[in-house]
């Protein structure tokens, strides 16, 4: 079957990426194209032009003048819900592992044209944040809380993590949207505690097998263990990822055509291993032999002509590896293998083209996210519910800088990006896909934390194409969606009060680049931490001081202001501890829980 995007007027080029002239009038009709006529034209002259073309077209409608994150007089809800009729169905889609850069939309060179005619038809938020880790994040994305509240990270004085157990009043949010008729569907990971349908859900595909992505073995369905088919030949976790999340939405027009859903769809891609189809690598083998150097500046050119950032490049930090050493796994990986960010002229001749092979797979399994998530979004426009649909797209954390070999092992023999291979981005082409960020995920620098955010919805986002430059975080979705559905959570849990999500809800940016009031953004990860105030940054990796920058123009965290203003380092410190303190206050009240078959922190 063929899948189509709606790609606005100035998207469309032709001879080779030139684009056809259009006047201002045109710059936002969009016209249907199908996803192999995009995909087709040269991937690297169009990227180019759509940073051309978008910088004309958000001049056209007024939208490169500087924005502050806190300038703004905010709208009311209920206005910005006037047009709205009834609750929208919600859609959240996860990538795992990917960098702020690594959509076309914000700065790749990735052929990524269904989530870049997402972004082209709703809006982009350039400042939005995860907690730099897996679970973490899933915590916060459906609670709404910090996970350190909820016993799913760690506090400096009590012990929490991927095994942690959650308090009984920290529902998750198909539990909350029950009570305004919404069904919930579970397509992808999981890596949150619980079973799945005990949290709310009605129906889930959990992809446990996150060490080899062409067997279904070790995955759940219902919560049961599926039964792989004898012949896995065609198996590919992120294609069965949305065929069943494809099979949930049917499932769901059949059955409950005239009540809203949400639907979760969290990929493991393009986590490590780096596997993908021959035919996705093939269209990027030897595209990245120039080196992650000049990819790094090619991705900052974009993401400049794009408006996304107002900031310097950060250099590479060729002291900063993988935050874990797994000096066996170099040895298995062979002589093509570094695990520092070294400019691409120290390389060897064999280690460019190793590192070239594995960020060529990278992005094949991208490419292949963004051709399922098309899939997806033809199913959603075939069963008439395309318009009414809220989509929020985002990655738990920033690309990863680990290496290391597990599940069933690295066979140096095997092809590259194949089924008995075992490979990592690692810290080099990590570092492009998290341009023009510092570090990776685990750190809580800019380059660990930082995420796309595409929200596309047409009966409720009038805004096309535009930016919404307010900071903003995971735990800012749950108070979203609850405004969305009219849901009030519950104030009492068994005769006690719950705890006040600290997220924000995020709905009156939707159509208007505002400021969302908040007091701080806070985070901690393995002794790495940090807290946000307005546009100052306290931040620090694990043993290290403070190190305090103004995220004005320096998201790239290049001017350390620790020494020159201490009374602003102490004034933030006060902040996070005070924080911290309100933190580990809550969660000392009970006991965490170890989840049987948990993970161990530091695994993922």
């Amino acid at each position: 079957m063929t899948s189509f995007v709606e790609v606005p007027a100035f998207f469309i080029s032709s001879n080779q990426g030139r684009a056809e002239p259009c006047s201002s009038a045109d710059v936002f009709r969009s016209k249907r194209v199908s996803a192999e006529q995009w995909s087709s034209t040269s991937i690297s002259s169009g990227r180019q032009v759509l940073a051309d073309l978008l910088k004309l077209a958000f001049a056209v409608i007024g939208l490169l003048s500087p924005v502050t994150a806190c300038g703004s007089e905010p709208t009311s809800a209920a206005s910005s819900q006037a047009s709205v009729k009834s609750r929208p169905n919600i859609v959240i889609i996860l990538a795992d592992d990917l960098g702020y850069s690594d959509l076309g939309c914000y700065g790749s060179e990735v052929a990524t044209p269904h989530l870049d005619s997402l972004a082209a038809n709703g809006v982009r938020f350039t400042q939005f944040y995860n907690t730099a880790r897996c679970w973490p994040t899933r915590a916060a994305l459906l609670t709404g809380y910090y996970p350190q509240q909820i016993h799913r990270d760690a506090l400096p004085k009590l012990p929490g993590g991927s095994q942690g157990t959650r308090q009984p009043w920290a529902k998750l949010l198909p539990e909350l949207l029950k009570s305004a008729g919404y069904h919930s569907y579970h397509s992808g990971k999981w890596h949150v505690d619980g079973p799945v349908l005990a949290s709310g859900f009605e129906k889930s595909l959990n992809v446990r097998n996150d060490g080899n992505f062409f067997t279904a073995a070790g995955n759940l369905i219902d919560d049961q263990p599926v039964t792989p088919a004898q012949d896995e030949s065609g198996y590919y976790s992120t294609i069965d990822t949305i065929d069943h999340a494809i099979e949930c939405l049917n499932h769901h027009t059949r059955s409950h055509s005239d009540a809203p859903f949400f639907q979760y769809v969290p990929f493991i891609a393009p986590h490590f291993p780096l596997h993908a189809l021959p035919e996705d690598i093939a269209r990027y083998r030897d595209r990245y032999l120039e080196g992650w150097d000049t990819l790094r500046q090619q991705r900052f050119q974009r993401q400049r002509d794009l408006g996304l950032v107002q900031t310097t490049l950060s250099p590479l930090e060729r002291e900063v590896g993988p935050p874990y050493a797994f000096p066996e796994a170099l040895k298995k990986l062979g002589p093509g293998e570094i695990n520092r960010p070294l400019p691409w002229t120290e390389l060897t001749a064999e280690q460019q083209q190793f590192q070239a092979t594995k960020m060529a797979i990278h992005a094949a399994m991208v490419d292949r996210m963004d051709r399922e998530i098309g899939r997806y979004l033809q199913a959603l426009r075939s069963a008439e519910v395309f318009d009414k649909t809220l989509i929020l797209f985002a990655s738990d954390n920033g690309a990863s800088a680990e290496i290391m070999v597990r599940a069933g092992g690295h066979d140096p023999a095997a092809p590259p990006g194949s089924a008995k291979s075992y490979l990592c981005l690692g810290p080099g082409f990590s570092s492009a896909a998290n341009t023009p960020f510092r570090r990776h995920k685990t750190w809580v620098h800019e380059g660990g934390i930082s995420t796309p955010l595409i929200a596309h919805w047409p009966g409720g986002i009038t805004s096309q194409g535009a930016l919404r430059h307010t900071p903003t975080h995971m735990i800012d979705l749950v108070p979203t969606i609850l405004e969305l559905a009219d849901v009030t959570p519950p104030a009492e849990f068994e005769g006690q009060p719950v705890p006040a999500r600290p997220g924000k809800s995020i709905v009156k940016a939707f159509n208007e680049d505002v400021g969302i009031d908040r007091d701080s953004l806070w985070w901690l990860h393995e002794g790495n931490r940090a807290v946000r105030v307005g546009n100052w940054k306290l931040v620090a990796a694990k043993d290290t001081p403070w190190e305090l920058y103004d995220l004005t123009n320096d998201r790239a965290e290049q001017q350390n202001l620790a020494a020159e203003l201490p009374d602003r380092v102490r004034e933030l410190e006060q902040v996070w501890q005070k924080q911290t303190d309100s933190f580990e206050q809550l969660a000392a009240l009970t006991q965490p829980v170890r989840t049987p078959g948990g993970k161990k922190a530091g695994k993922k």
